[in-house]
């Protein structure tokens, strides 16, 4: 037992007051004669050991009673079990991504576990509040009640880690209480490692009761035709899924095409087939449980002609003439001694076909060519320096030229799921006419192959960038040295490598993702570009590169939808954003990985087992009701003891 105001006690010396005053008495029994001396003398006897027993009886009352109020004045209390950590900080970290959308017992988790704050976090308590994407520092719960209330979802998928750098970022002497509010839906075990095992950490995990759910989880495009693009619709469904459900294409906001679909597995695909114009719309279904991925938005624009240039012998590049074709193509084929360096930006492609040197300004130009998102095709010499290739591709990537190899080997192995082949074949194909080289380089590279020789070597192979790829074969492909010109992969293959997916495939871009986005116009110096749509509008980052606008987009938007680009009043481009459907499946919670914190049902739970572990045991008023109880007692002796 502790005391709050111990220099109080030293009043219990005032108890030998009462104890000097019953023992010096000033009254005394005085003598009284009478005639009947025997009768009185005993009475007289009996009435003295009463009164005695009575003084004593008041003297240990009264010494209780007071003893009782200096103690209640003095303010014992028994101190708290964790009183060490009463002056901590407290964080609540609050997942507010789209998987919380899903229903538990009492409505979606996020609006329960925003409804328990409010009405479980005292209004005296001081504490930080992390989401998503919103942080609000030593606050109070009347403070921010507005903006807890209006918490919405966010289109950032929950990062423990993110988190976990903001809390420790606030340096402080105190140690940390911290409140984690999650479904655990993605957690993995080393974002755990980035709680500090100084804090005092609680998780609330709360479990959806329907598990089941279906997300449109892609768009693309898997045919092009000559007036038609056939649109693929890539769908999932975690759980079991026995009712077919409507899948409704959207252009502009009117619905141009309906069906249904069925799930006979867990991943099924539907086609769509629209006119070749310019596209802007969504996919969407009706699905009861989450419903941030049953709308898919996504924009086409009408192809223009690509701009492709050869730069080597007119010779060995004639066959790109029937792949290049001018109803889709601008190709032109250019020798290194009459190359105009100026029209290199303008192109969207650049092959270099079996060029034995490369000038310094060349590799200069195709570097920076490069970087502003265009592709790059390297066809080896059988004439080239090594030494000088290597250090032209050492400037993309860790890709080298090995040794020159006279040895005739067959290209036998396709890398089927390799953007260059999508919408290419329907199936894997096992037996196909395998094209051969007479001679090669051996090519080092970490990146997969896209096409390999029978001794598993590397053919073909690419080095991805943001806005661009760079490919690279290991063999000149002259009939000379191969048959690969004759082949049915060489169309599908050219064709694809001079596509810039962002100009003319299907524009879908993931919130959050920040992949770099290049538009096609000119701006001057003051001039900026604007995203927007009816509800939403911002300001990306953006750098000028020539005639091209590389867009950054960080996590904006806010809200998933199509979206134009704007020069001033004029619209440029249309773009289309997604929510990141990584959080689709609510079956890979993974609260298992919690067993070795403190995992608790409630908010109120949270602050209830604070409340008590860090509050005193105060006792003073027990010793308040002691002493009115001795005061009773002191009343009833007088009364009752004669």
């Amino acid at each position: 037992m502790q005391f709050k105001h111990p220099e109080i006690l030293y009043f219990l010396f005032v108890l030998v007051i009462p104890i000097l005053v019953h023992l010096f008495q000033l009254r005394r029994f005085k003598t009284e004669y009478f005639t009947n001396v025997r009768i009185l003398k005993e009475l007289s006897i009996q009435t003295r050991k009463s009164s005695k027993i009575k003084k004593w009886l008041l003297l240990v009352t009264r010494l209780l009673l007071l003893t009782a109020l200096i103690i209640a004045f003095a303010q014992p209390f028994f101190k708290a079990k964790d009183s060490n950590n009463k002056s901590n900080e407290m964080y609540i970290v609050l997942d507010n991504s789209y998987s919380m959308q899903a229903k538990g017992k009492k409505g979606e988790l996020l609006k329960r576990m925003v409804q328990e704050l409010l009405e479980n976090i005292p209004e005296n308590q001081t504490f930080s509040l992390i989401t998503n994407n919103e942080t609000y520092w030593n606050t109070d719960i009347k403070s921010i009640q507005k903006e807890v209330q209006n918490i919405t979802y966010s289109a950032i998928p929950f990062q423990l880690e993110s988190a976990m750098a903001k809390i420790k970022s606030r340096k402080s002497t105190n140690n940390k209480d911290v409140i984690i509010i999650s479904d655990a839906i993605g957690l993995k075990s080393k974002q755990l490692k980035s709680i500090d095992e100084n804090f005092n950490t609680y998780f609330i995990n709360p479990e959806a009761e329907q598990k089941n759910n279906i997300a449109i989880d892609s768009v693309y495009m898997s045919q092009t035709l000559n007036d038609f693009y056939q649109i693929g619709v890539n769908l999932k469904s975690y759980g079991e899924q026995d009712n077919a459900i409507p899948i409704g294409l959207y252009n502009n906001n009117k619905l141009v095409a309906k069906t249904l679909v069925k799930f006979e597995k867990s991943e099924t695909e539907i086609n769509f087939t629209i006119p070749k114009k310019d596209f802007n719309g969504y996919v969407s279904i009706n699905d009861a449980s989450l419903k941030y991925d049953n709308t898919y938005y996504f924009s086409i624009t009408k192809p223009e002609k690509t701009n492709v240039i050869s730069i080597g012998k007119t010779d060995k590049s004639a066959f790109l003439n029937r792949i290049y074709t001018p109803i889709e193509f601008n190709y032109s084929n250019s020798t290194i001694e009459t190359l105009d360096y100026n029209t290199l930006e303008k192109q969207d492609a650049i092959i270099l076909n079996e060029l034995e040197n490369l000038p310094q300004a060349l590799e200069t130009n195709l570097k920076s060519f490069v970087e502003k998102g265009g592709n790059l095709v390297f066809i080896p010499s059988s004439e080239s320096k090594i030494t000088d290739t290597n250090q032209f591709l050492g400037t993309f990537d860790q890709i080298q030229l090995g040794s020159n190899q006279n040895t005739n080997k067959l290209i036998t192995k396709i890398a089927f799921q390799h953007p260059l082949f999508q919408s290419v074949f329907e199936k894997k194909i096992d037996n196909f006419q395998y094209p051969n080289t007479k001679q090669n380089f051996e090519l080092k590279t970490i990146n997969p192959a896209i096409l390999s020789y029978e001794d598993q070597s590397c053919f073909l192979s690419s080095i991805p960038n943001q806005v661009s790829n760079v490919y690279v074969f290991a063999a000149p492909i002259n009939k000379m040295n191969s048959n690969f010109q004759n082949s049915p992969l060489i169309v599908p293959i050219f064709y694809n490598m001079s596509q810039n997916g962002q100009k003319t495939g299907v524009n879908a871009l993931t919130i959050g993702e920040n992949q770099p986005f290049l538009v096609a116009t000119n701006l001057s110096k003051d001039e900026i570009l604007e995203v927007k749509n009816d509800n939403e509008k911002f300001i990306p980052t953006q750098q000028i590169l020539n005639n091209k606008v590389k867009l950054q987009f960080n996590d904006y938007p806010i809200f998933a939808g199509n979206f134009g680009i704007y020069k001033k009043d004029e619209i440029v481009r249309n773009i289309s954003f997604n929510y990141n459907r990584s959080e689709s499946n609510l079956e890979q919670s993974q609260s298992q990985l919690l067993t070795d914190y403190k995992v608790v049902k409630s908010i109120e739970t949270v602050f209830n087992s604070l409340l008590s572990d860090r509050s005193n045991d105060e006792i003073w008023k027990i010793f308040v009701i002691l002493a009115l109880l001795f005061l009773f007692l002191e009343v009833l002796i007088q009364k009752l003891v004669k």
